[in-house]
């Protein structure tokens, strides 16, 4: 409903969904505060700094990672406010209230694709991906590997996981949208990051972290866009490509950052001996919306946006997409403008699971994200995304 054509419909959704959480307010408070706590408490006992400082330890990674994404998106939010008009010019609205952002600015593309027709455009797309793996993953798709359709039982969303000795499964509900197109890319990519892992390393060292699980799937997705925008003739279609990749940015990048600023502040409060309260979680929330989302007409209703995130009992896990997504456009870029050598390192870092800490095996990849300059380069991207949309106004 929050994606209705209709704004009333949208509004409508919007204010009674936040009206059922403002009714529990005070009991998810002390439920997330409590979690909290206990993030600083364990933290304490295991003579960590901080609750964010114990979070990074096994990965082994620096705290300036966590710090340097929250600085680059903060440096750069003049993007996401310009994208926020974008949108409020694109809908032809006078201002932009927060249930506005969900609807899809260009409708659905009337286009229907069957599986094998899905599957095809994929590995067009990923064709700069290599013989071998193109070879591997089309094996793959013809052998089982896929269980495409929805049915009775079965779980909704599309999900991927391997078993070591065995080919990893990819579960869809195919529905012969662009959607889906690029739902079997996603997951494809997290295939063949499995499948080489695990075809390369022994048992102890084939799993791999999940600060580096998404890279291998937003990468195939960010070949795709790229391909299916250089063979498009149609504006409206090229404009619901631009508009799909702006929203993956503003999703992944943007609202993730803005999560992992919220669970740092929050934590430091409990550090420093500051009371948590209801009022105060939405205090905090609210300042944070102002901020990254100006140009939005803020609303009472937001400030309860933090007690619907469930990903905030799993404290500082988000920065891990924003960071992931960063390393896949950085890596899909180097791919497409220097061939072979990139391409090499990519595929040796998708075989190697987890035989050394995340970040090492980005930097052999080559992109190192101890530095701000993968965050930065995502943003501009972002920005050349949001260019090319406007210029088709």
């Amino acid at each position: 409903m929050l994606q209705s054509q209709n704004r009333e419909v949208r509004k409508n959704a919007y204010n009674q969904l936040y009206g059922v959480y403002k009714s529990f307010r005070n009991t998810i408070a002390q439920t997330l505060i409590n979690s909290v706590k206990k993030d600083c408490l364990l933290a304490r006992l295991r003579k960590h700094n901080s609750a964010l400082e114990a979070s990074v330890f096994a990965d082994n990674v620096d705290l300036s990672v966590y710090n340097n994404l929250i600085n680059s998106v903060r440096k750069n939010i003049s993007l996401l406010h310009r994208y926020v008009e974008f949108r409020r010019q694109v809908m032809k609205l006078p201002e932009l209230q927060m249930y506005d952002l969900y609807v899809p600015l260009v409708s659905e593309l009337n286009k229907a694709y069957t599986y094998q027709e899905a599957a095809k455009l994929m590995l067009d797309g990923l064709a700069p991906l290599g013989e071998k793996y193109l070879q591997d993953l089309k094996g793959g798709l013809d052998n089982g590997w896929v269980d495409v359709y929805e049915n009775k039982g079965k779980t909704s969303g599309a999900y991927s996981t391997g078993t070591y000795g065995y080919h990893p499964y990819i579960l869809l509900n195919f529905n012969h949208t662009i959607n889906d197109v690029f739902t079997l890319a996603h997951e494809a990519g997290h295939a063949m990051h499995t499948f080489y892992s695990h075809n390369n390393q022994p048992y102890r060292n084939a799993s791999y972290t999940i600060f580096v699980a998404e890279v291998a799937s937003t990468l195939n997705e960010n070949l795709l866009i790229k391909h299916l925008l250089a063979k498009s003739t149609d504006n409206k279609e090229k404009l619901y490509l631009l508009n799909y990749n702006l929203e993956q940015f503003r999703t992944t990048v943007f609202r993730q950052t803005m999560f992992a600023e919220f669970e740092k502040i929050i934590h430091q409060k409990i550090e420093e001996g500051i009371s948590l309260t209801p009022d105060s979680l939405c205090e905090i929330y609210y300042e944070l919306n102002k901020f990254y989302y100006q140009g939005v007409q803020l609303d009472d209703e937001i400030s309860m946006e933090w007690s619907r995130i469930p990903h905030f009992y799993n404290a500082f896990y988000v920065y891990k997409y924003a960071t992931g997504f960063s390393a896949a456009v950085a890596l899909s870029n180097g791919i497409l403008k220097e061939g072979q050598e990139k391409l090499e390192k990519y595929l040796a870092f998708l075989s190697s699971g987890g035989k050394d800490y995340p970040i090492e095996l980005l930097k052999y990849a080559g992109v190192d994200m101890g530095t701000p300059q993968p965050v930065d380069d995502c943003l501009k991207s972002f920005g050349e995304s949001l260019d090319l949309a406007t210029k088709l106004l």
